[in-house]
């Protein structure tokens, strides 16, 4: 396993917090948008395209590039701060989110906004969209990885389900899931309203090698990430058990920030926390 750096795994979570006060940001200015899911997949967000994918946004269609999915469209204010920081579209940009002729849609749009690889909304597509790249790398010979990022209440949607089926029948190594668990979606706990457990059994008779990490902490993130690539003969789920809303002490844990804007007093609480002001 590669060793991670006490200096990387610093700059990786100052990149995490900077992604979480950008979507919390423009949540607040556009007064729709989905905080706590957004605010739950920092961390992995900034390990994947701060430090883990080949990617290169002078070149977001390079036949070589990795791909990653946001499955889980609604929490794309974390990935547009991701994209614009790493320099597939200026970060003042982000100011424009949700207008008319943005290029940054209320859901990714990958025909509108470099660097997405998946248009999402309807949930829990992202992993059968991901097998079907991953058969591709595999006919043309390509070495580029698929990650698919989904949320843990999306997993109570069948077709994710057949996408998982079909990636173990074909043994798609190249293929990583990833699942946000952070065990609350729209209407409330997810173990309460459509429980998901066993859930690591349920990935193992797909034929799927099951990492279990917590999702906030970044060396076990770029683990698990390095390890699934060590994974040969079946495609891999890191299931990162987070918390909704993270950072923010009234949003964590709470269903009714699954899609609601801060107020003005709510963000200027909210951004004391995330910038560490508060007392």
């Amino acid at each position: 396993m590669i060793y991670h750096s006490e200096k990387l795994i610093n700059e990786l979570n100052v990149m995490a917090e900077k992604l979480r006060l950008d979507a919390l940001t423009m949540i607040h200015r556009r007064g729709q948008g989905h905080p706590g899911g957004s605010l739950s997949i920092a961390e992995i967000i900034a390990a994947l395209f701060f430090h883990h994918l080949r990617i290169d946004p002078q070149n977001p269609s390079w036949d070589m590039r990795d791909r990653f999915i946001l499955s889980k469209g609604h929490a794309c204010a974390t990935l547009y701060s991701a994209l614009a920081r790493r320099g597939f579209f200026p970060v003042e940009e982000l100011k424009t989110w949700g207008e008319l002729a943005s290029r940054l849609q209320g859901h990714p749009d990958r025909l509108k906004t470099p660097g997405v690889e998946m248009s999402s909304g309807f949930l829990g597509h992202g992993v059968a969209i991901g097998v079907g790249l991953c058969l591709a790398a595999r006919i043309k010979e390509q070495s580029f990885h698929t990650y698919v990022l989904s949320g843990d209440g999306e997993c109570q949607a069948g077709i994710l389900w057949e996408g998982a089926m079909a990636a173990g029948k074909y043994k798609l190594s190249n293929l990583t899931a990833i699942v946000d668990y952070n065990d609350v979606q729209l209407d409330g706990p997810v173990h309460e309203i459509m429980p998901l457990e066993p859930f690591v059994e349920k990935w193992a008779s797909f034929n799927f090698e099951v990492l279990q990490i917590n999702g906030h902490n970044m060396r076990e993130v770029l683990d698990a990430l390095d390890m699934s690539l060590e994974i040969h003969d079946r495609p891999t789920v890191i299931i990162a058990h987070t918390t909704k809303g993270k950072g923010v002490s009234f949003m964590e844990n709470k269903a009714c920030w699954h899609g609601r804007a801060p107020d003005d007093e709510e963000f200027r609480r909210a951004k004391l926390e995330l910038s560490g002001e508060a007392g």
